[in-house]
């Protein structure tokens, strides 16, 4: 079987005849020769795409490496400069406690760190380990100044409650401990404290720290203000004529209690002073002249 191919023209007259078998091969061929051409070109693109694909994952893995290290390297630089700072304070906090440790006649290496804790900071070790010992440097320091506060309050709480000086601020001393020709019968009798002369209504003040246990009249004093030291010494100061404290009341060494006046059993302004250790009535002036 086979195919007749007409051309015709004006003055030519071509015909060709071609077997049917012979032009589907043809055509075969020619179509497995362009898909072919094709595919294999597609392919070599592709490949390069999926290339450049797999090369951009790691390339920005790279990017991203390299702004990670960056930003720790910042961060760590930040942290050395503030374990530096803490250093610096760590070491004022240090010579602040020996000082004051010093001033109050206390041993200052006790209140120092010792050089086993207090190892200051090197580019050569381990910036966690230096964490580390920066946290139990700060810890001892914190337990030092604590014991450090404890003990200062306990000598200012001794040294503020320990009687000294004069119950007055203004006034002098006219009548001292002892026996004495009584002001109301000129008999001997025995005064069981020591009297302060002065204008009336002037300051009566605390001679030491304490809690006031009494505040109001009472027989032969008058304005009575008593107040307990602890360790088993009051004071008692008489014939006020205003009471500034009220009991209970937590005063302080010189603070004003009264106010200077002539009540009670007196022949004069004047405040009687008297010191009781244990309860019994003792020479006050040891203590005035402290």
């Amino acid at each position: 079987m086979s195919i007749t191919i007409l051309i015709k023209g004006k003055n030519t007259r071509i015909a060709k005849r071609f077997s049917i078998r012979k032009t589907v091969s043809l055509v075969v061929g020619v179509s497995l020769v362009f898909l072919v051409s094709s595919r294999t070109t597609e392919s070599v693109y592709e490949n390069q795409i999926r290339l450049n694909v797999v090369k951009t994952g790691p390339q920005e893995q790279v990017d991203l490496v390299d702004k990670l290290h960056n930003s720790t390297g910042e961060k760590l630089d930040r942290l050395i400069g503030q374990l530096a700072a803490m250093q610096f304070q760590l070491n004022q906090l240090d010579s602040i406690s020996a000082s004051l440790a010093k001033k109050n006649g206390l041993t200052e290496a006790d209140f120092v760190l010792p050089q086993e804790i207090n190892t200051q900071l090197s580019k050569d070790a381990e910036l966690t380990s230096q964490i580390e010992k920066m946290a139990d440097a700060l810890e001892f320091k914190v337990q030092q100044l604590s014991a450090l506060e404890s003990i200062l309050q306990g000598l200012n709480i001794e040294q503020e409650s320990k009687l000294a000086g004069r119950p007055v601020s203004k006034g002098w001393l006219s009548s001292y401990y002892g026996i004495r020709k009584d002001p109301f019968n000129g008999k001997p009798t025995m005064h069981k404290g020591i009297d302060f002369a002065g204008e009336e209504g002037s300051e009566v003040v605390a001679t030491g720290a304490g809690i006031v246990t009494w505040a109001g009249n009472r027989s032969g004093y008058g304005g009575l203000v008593e107040i307990d030291h602890g360790n088993g010494l009051r004071t008692r100061y008489g014939h006020n004529s205003v009471l500034t404290v009220k009991k209970g009341d937590i005063v302080t060494k010189g603070q004003a209690v009264a106010l200077l006046g002539n009540t009670g059993r007196s022949t004069g302004a004047h405040v009687h002073y008297e010191v009781l250790e244990n309860g019994r009535q003792i020479d006050p002036l040891p203590f005035i002249y402290r």
